[in-house]
C-alpha cells in the first residue's frame, strides 16, 4: 500500500514550490522540482506526474527498468540520479532523458557509444567526500571539453551537499557549483534535496531533486 495519494502529492509539491518561491535570491529563474521516486512503488511515478511533475529521478539502474512501463504509460522524462556504472549505460539508454552522474572520461566515451548526442549533466564533487560521487570541480573543464568532442549534449552540472554538515559547508560547496555553471556558459545547475533546498536556491540551482517532502518516508528496503 501506498502512503500517500495523488492529492497529498500535488499538496506536498505545492509547498515545495512555495517554500523555493520564498527563498530571497539574485537568480529569478525558474526552478524544476525532480521528484525522486527512488524507493517507492510505481504508484509514486503515476502520482507525481498527475501532480504536475514533468521528471522523475532515480538512483539504481534495476528499479528504473521496474518502473519502464508506468514511465512510458505516464510521459514522464527520467532523471538517472545515482552513481553510474559503465556497463549499466546500453541496459537504460532507451528509457532516460539525462544521465546527471557523469563524472569521468570513460564514462562520457560509453555514453556517447550508446547514446549519441544524449543529454547529459556533470557532477560535481565540490565536497571533497570520498564516498560521494562526481570528478573535482579542477576537473570540470577537460571532461566538458571532451564530453562535447564527443558530441553529447551537455546540459550543465549537478552537485549533492555535504553529508552532516554545516549550512556554511553546503552553501560553499554550492556555491563552487554554481560558479562553474556560469564560468562555463551553462543552463542547468542542478542541486539540493528536500534537506537542503533553501540554500541550494539561494545559491541559484534551476532544479531540485526531492523524493520524502512529496512522498513521505521511503519504505524499508
Amino acid at each position: 500500500m501506498s502512503s500517500f495519494t495523488v492529492a497529498d502529492v500535488e499538496n506536498r509539491l505545492a509547498r515545495v514550490r512555495t517554500q523555493i518561491d520564498a527563498v530571497e535570491r539574485t537568480w529569478r529563474h525558474p526552478v524544476e522540482v525532480i521528484a525522486v521516486t527512488k524507493g517507492f512503488s510505481d504508484a509514486a511515478v503515476t502520482a507525481a506526474a498527475a501532480a504536475g511533475c514533468r521528471s522523475i529521478g532515480e538512483n539504481y539502474a534495476q528499479d528504473l527498468l521496474s518502473k519502464e512501463a508506468v514511465i512510458e504509460a505516464t510521459g514522464v522524462d527520467v532523471h538517472f540520479i545515482g552513481r553510474l556504472q559503465s556497463n549499466k549505460v546500453r541496459q537504460l539508454a532507451h528509457l532516460v532523458t539525462v544521465l546527471a552522474t557523469i563524472d569521468r572520461l570513460s564514462l562520457v566515451d560509453e555514453v556517447a557509444k550508446r547514446m549519441p548526442g544524449g543529454k547529459i549533466l556533470l557532477q560535481v564533487n565540490a565536497t571533497g567526500e570520498e564516498q560521494k560521487g562526481g570528478c573535482l570541480p579542477a576537473d570540470v573543464p577537460t571532461l566538458l571539453k571532451h564530453a562535447r568532442a564527443m558530441g553529447l549534449d551537455v546540459r550543465g552540472l549537478m552537485t549533492v551537499g555535504p553529508t552532516g554538515s554545516s549550512s556554511e559547508a553546503t552553501r560553499l560547496a554550492f556555491q563552487t557549483v554554481r560558479g562553474l555553471v556560469d564560468d562555463h556558459g551553462l543552463e542547468v545547475c542542478s542541486m539540493g534535496m528536500s534537506g537542503d533546498l533553501d540554500i541550494a536556491i539561494e545559491c541559484g540551482s534551476t532544479e531540485v531533486r526531492v523524493g520524502s517532502a512529496l512522498f513521505g518516508q521511503r519504505p524499508a528496503q
